[in-house]
């Protein structure tokens, strides 16, 4: 194996692992799951850093690792859908990789663009789960799609605005962070 390859696995790990201790600092948790943490932080950090692949498999491990600490599953294909492909499919956030002499402004375009397609892509599968398996919880008059849409919305909003708020500062402050040396 060559040294780059176990490079970039090591960093998978060590990301998977922090999203794993960032899941736990949460700093607010919905009723029925779903809350506001960083754990999509070392997602994203490997999906720019990395690529897509990186970004991919660093999600998936991470949804994976998150099915062992208290998950809320009614169905297989829900757990599937809100925990590993939710997660995986952050890491997509990584076809917005940008050049390290890259302008500011095209940096700032770049994080938002892929923050916003990771988050909107896991919105897309908590939605669904939550159309399909959670409409029960919707209150009496409520279509189900609009409640799990206000619902998914009131975590995930606030996520996506604390990960652009940190990924525009670590772009300003951490250019090692996105263009490795290795």
């Amino acid at each position: 194996m060559n040294r780059l390859k176990l490079i970039v696995m090591m960093e998978i790990a060590l990301m998977t692992g922090l999203a794993v201790v960032l899941d736990f600092l949460t700093l607010f948790r919905m009723p029925y799951g779903g809350s506001v943490t960083l754990a999509m932080l070392p997602i994203l950090i490997m999906a720019y850093r990395r690529g897509v692949g990186a970004g991919v498999i660093t999600g998936l491990l991470f949804g994976l690792a998150n099915l062992m600490f208290g998950p809320y599953i009614v169905h297989w294909i829900q757990a599937l859908l809100e925990y590993p492909v939710a997660f995986a499919a952050a890491g997509l956030a990584g076809v917005f990789r940008f050049s390290r002499n890259a302008s500011v402004k095209k940096k700032i375009v770049y994080l938002s663009s892929g923050i916003f397609l990771a988050v909107i892509l896991r919105f897309a599968a908590h939605f669904t789960a939550g159309v399909i398996w959670f409409g029960e919880f919707a209150p009496e008059g409520t279509p189900v799609a609009l409640y799990s849409f206000l619902y998914n919305l009131s975590y995930l909003g606030p996520t996506f605005i604390l990960l652009l708020v940190i990924m525009f500062l670590f772009a300003r402050t951490g250019k090692q962070l996105f263009h490795p040396a290795a």
